[in-house]
């Protein structure tokens, strides 16, 4: 039997070990859950530099006792110089995925953390941002192993990114690198220490953010020191949907987190809950949930300055009836509608004080676009290859936020327990979420149990062409051959893969105990004090 880790100081769960260990350490030397989560923001911006960095953007949902969740939505928006002429004139059919030219929104992940720090003031005694800083600087100049993940992709990708601006220089000094390999990061090191001296604002505004944007413009992204300095993260009101166990939060458009709330809000109607956990009625009920919160997404979920609908509304009773309706829970509906792909870390945090962080960071794709501008040792994202240069919803325009696969949830439950989780995996995310939930909270599943079980995803995500409905091998056969009777175009894949995403979960409980899991599919651990 799996069970979850367990204590009483605070806890940080994060996919790799470093990162949760970072944030720990500054829980006990009396920071606060946002503080904990920034050192391990940092500190996984380091470590596992193939899913997450400083050159990504961030969201948070932050919970803190007596007072209503708060988001911080921490996206950058797209360079004044990016239009579709100027794709026109450098030849481009559609946006690079790889490259300059993929590097076309600014990094927000930086000042997400400096408004999540913000929102903590009034916590109690704050902690400096050099210290919050510390670890990540260390691993970055003393230099930290090679996960598996990091090495894989590295080799699997290398075509791509091999001959983009900075890239070898940083990863691959030698050659595509091999787990265990040491991998440091002197320029990073440099620039996050800038960052701990002049402040984070200096990302954006100082002089961090000229060699930042010179760097661009030399490799040939149209991202330029304006559009760095007119960046600003904001802190939003967070979306929620009410279900029968309690209040399930997450980030507005230009997320999919209307998509996670959805999911869980149709499948509350189906009045399967009393289903064996992992069986064709909880994995079919949740797959269908899937398609009908993804059309909606599909077709208009963007930049909410730019959106015809409200996403809120998909999530009123009324709405979720109507759609709950639309599900057989006998055969499946058809498939497939267009996929979003996307490489990310989440973490959670909870403190003492029963303040509880979701987080998730990221890049887009491994490594983003491949471009690390030049001194700087920050790879930068390739999160704007989401816009399109056709005609809809994430169609290009100056200064518009593109859409994100990103979304952490947080629940408030009704039994008092605050719950944060999440993963990483694009389109699999809110799948991935809404299994790990309804096997906790709905089924009763001990948590590492829920994050541990066998995974599946609806689509297309890691490169792969299909998009049927993968599920992991240790899914019953007789599970299988129920979702393949009932229409689904099922493919097994192996156990334990990357492909389903590195969740995670803590916990808040009425009494003070916090509970947390992490994934075994990544390299993380749950660190607590």
């Amino acid at each position: 039997m799996l069970y979850s880790k367990t204590c009483i100081g605070g806890m940080v769960t994060a996919p790799h070990h470093l990162a949760a260990q970072a944030g720990a350490a500054v829980l006990r030397e009396g920071g606060n859950a946002v503080e904990a989560m920034v050192a391990a923001a940092a500190a996984i911006a380091v470590v596992y530099p193939h899913m997450n960095g400083i050159g990504g953007d961030g969201f948070w949902v932050i919970s803190e006792p007596g007072r209503d969740p708060v988001a911080v939505q921490a996206c950058g928006q797209s360079a004044a110089l990016a239009t579709k002429d100027f794709y026109a004139q450098h030849g481009d059919a559609a946006i690079p995925t790889r490259g300059p030219r993929a590097a076309l929104t600014v990094a927000g992940a930086v000042g997400g953390w400096a408004a999540a720090l913000d929102v903590a003031k009034g916590w109690g005694k704050s902690l400096p941002v050099s210290r919050l800083l510390a670890d990540a600087i260390h691993h970055a100049t003393a230099g930290v192993p090679v996960t598996r993940s990091q090495a894989e992709l590295t080799h699997d990708k290398w075509d791509e990114l091999k001959d983009q601006p900075g890239f070898a220089e940083t990863y691959a000094a030698q050659g595509a690198p091999k787990l265990g390999d040491i991998l440091k990061q002197p320029a990073l090191a440099a620039t996050l220490t800038r960052l701990a001296e002049a402040g984070l604002d200096d990302y954006y505004r100082g002089d961090l953010a000229q060699k930042l944007a010179a760097g661009l413009e030399q490799a040939g992204s149209p991202l330029r020191a304006a559009d760095l300095a007119a960046y600003r993260a904001q802190v939003v009101k967070p979306l929620m949907v009410q279900m029968k166990s309690g209040s399930i939060y997450n980030l507005p458009p230009p997320t999919q987190g209307v998509s996670a709330l959805m999911i869980l809000g149709l499948f509350d109607r189906l009045g399967i809950t009393q289903a064996q956990a992992d069986g064709f009625e909880h994995i079919h009920g949740l797959v269908e949930a899937t398609k009908r919160a993804f059309i909606l997404r599909n077709k208009y979920v963007t930049d909410t300055a730019h959106m015809s609908v409200n996403a809120a509304d998909w999530l009123l009773p009324d709405a979720l009836d109507r759609e709950a309706a639309q599900i057989d829970m006998q055969r499946a509906a058809p498939w497939p509608h267009v996929p979003k792909p996307g490489d990310t870390i989440w973490m959670g945090a909870a403190d003492a004080q029963g303040r509880v962080v979701s987080y998730i960071q990221s890049i887009f794709w491994e490594f983003g676009s491949g471009v690390v501008p030049s001194g700087t040792g920050v790879v930068w994202q390739n999160r704007g290859a989401s816009f399109t240069l056709d005609d809809g919803a994430n169609q290009l325009q100056p200064g518009k936020l593109p859409f994100h696969t990103l979304n952490p949830s947080l629940a408030r439950l009704k039994d008092g327990r605050t719950l944060a989780y999440g993963t990483m995996g694009g389109e699999g995310q809110p799948q991935t979420q809404a299994a790990v939930y309804s096997r906790h909270i709905l089924f009763g599943q001990n948590m590492q149990a829920a994050v541990s079980a066998p995974r599946w995803l609806l689509g297309r995500t890691w490169g792969a062409a299909s998009t049927n409905l993968k599920l992991e091998g240790r899914v019953p056969d007789h599970v299988v051959d129920a979702l393949k009777r009932a229409g689904h175009d099922v493919e097994i894949v192996a156990d334990y893969t990357d492909m389903m995403g590195h969740a995670g979960a803590v916990c808040f409980h009425p009494g003070g105990l916090i509970e947390g899991a992490t994934d075994p599919r990544a390299d993380g651990i749950c660190a607590s004090v």
